[in-house]
């Protein structure tokens, strides 16, 4: 069931899953979607993807729209400002399940978003950055991000390959692990299930003792 949270410039449009065994999450997870001037919201197929497979994986996972998106209000500002939607987020995990371990992930401007915010918010515990839009924005920052992070990467995006990444960024510490999804654009299309299994296994792996 879809309901609201407090954002900072108004209500923001939410959906939450718990783990479907019934069982008590082992962390909790907040998943961002993709540019809202360009039609992007929680329903988007990606971000479907990545939320069923921390689902699966354990966690509780909070899809949300962004500020303008879907039955959210305020107006898009796409420079910055929806980082304050993500802390609204993680506000809301933090009431509702105390104590827990917080991640966060996106997709393409979600990705921008949340890993800007990463790198000033030490609450988020886990980063995974999907579809990073290196040839739309300048991402230089995601070097500044201290959490042990995931980046899965569409082969041929559109919006940022492989190897743009890699030459805005150059390599990157061991804290970072980076799969390429070959063969795909932008949108993951035909290799939604292959990222999905690549989610999981990431955050299932990441859960385990250390």
């Amino acid at each position: 069931m879809r309901f609201f949270i407090p954002g900072p410039v108004g209500r923001l449009e939410a959906l939450l899953w718990r783990p479907k065994d019934g069982a008590a999450p082992r962390a909790a997870a907040v998943v961002c979607h993709p540019l809202p001037t360009a039609g992007g919201t929680m329903d988007n197929n990606v971000v479907f993807r990545v939320a069923r497979g921390l689902q699966h994986a354990g966690l509780a996972v909070l899809r949300f729209n962004f500020r303008s998106a879907g039955a959210s209000e305020g107006v898009h500002d796409g420079t910055g400002e929806e980082e304050g939607d993500v802390r609204a987020a993680l506000d809301y995990l933090e009431r509702e399940f105390p104590g827990l371990e917080q991640w966060a992930a996106g997709f393409s401007f979600g990705s921008r978003t949340v890993g800007s915010l990463a790198r000033r918010e030490p609450r988020i515990r886990r980063v995974a950055l999907i579809a990073p839009p290196a040839k739309a924005y300048d991402c230089r920052f995601v070097r500044e991000i201290p959490q042990p992070t995931l980046i899965v990467h569409a082969e041929h995006d559109e919006f940022g390959t492989p190897g743009d990444f890699d030459a805005s960024l150059g390599p990157l510490p061991a804290r970072f692990e980076r799969i390429v999804i070959p063969g795909v654009a932008h949108f993951f299309r035909g290799a939604t299930p292959e990222l999905e299994a690549i989610i999981q296994e990431w955050a299932e792996r990441s859960l385990q003792p250390t």
